[in-house]
C-alpha cells in the first residue's frame, strides 16, 4: 500500500466511476497488525459487490474467475465507510469483466477518498457449474 505522502501526489478524481454496488463500515475485526484495514478484506468487498452487479447484469449465477491491475491507493481506516462502485468493461460470450472502485467516506473529512481499484472478470454459469451464454442485449439495457 502506498504511504500517505505518496498519495499525497496522486490526481484525485472527484467522481465515482459506474454505479454504487455496495456500502459497508470498516471495523475493527477487519484489521491488519498495523490497524488499518486488511487489504483482502477490502478484496472481499469489490468481489462481493462486484458479484452483485455481474449476477444482475448475466441475470443469473456467477463465478469470479479474474482479478486484474488491483490497485491499493489509500489505506482504509476503521469506521471508513466503503462503497464499491460498478461499471461495465465488456460483456463476452459468458463472461462479464467490470471496473470496480472503492471509495470511503470519512468522519469529518472530504465527502470521498478513492482507495482501491481493480478489474474483475466473472463468468456466467449454470446449476452445474458450467460456462452459459449472457444475453448482451437485454444485459445492456
Amino acid at each position: 500500500m502506498a504511504t500517505e505522502s505518496e498519495n499525497t501526489q496522486m490526481p484525485e478524481h472527484t467522481m465515482p466511476r459506474g454505479d454504487l454496488c455496495t456500502r459497508t463500515l470498516a471495523m475493527p475485526a477487519d484489521t491488519n497488525p498495523s490497524g488499518d484495514i486488511f487489504g483482502g478484506w477490502l478484496m472481499s468487498q469489490m468481489d462481493i459487490a462486484g458479484g452483485v452487479l455481474a449476477s444482475q447484469i448475466a441475470e443469473g449465477r456467477i463465478a469470479t474467475v479474474a482479478v486484474d491491475a488491483m490497485t491499493f491507493l489509500r489505506p482504509v481506516y476503521v469506521g471508513d465507510v466503503v462503497c464499491v462502485y460498478g461499471d461495465i468493461e465488456r460483456i463476452g460470450t459468458t463472461s462479464v469483466v467490470l471496473h470496480l472502485e472503492s471509495w470511503v467516506l470519512r468522519r469529518n473529512q472530504p465527502p470521498r477518498i478513492k482507495v482501491t481499484e481493480a478489474t474483475f472478470t466473472f463468468v456466467a454459469i449454470d446449476a452445474e457449474g458450467r460456462p452459459r451464454p449472457v444475453r448482451k442485449d437485454e444485459a445492456i439495457a
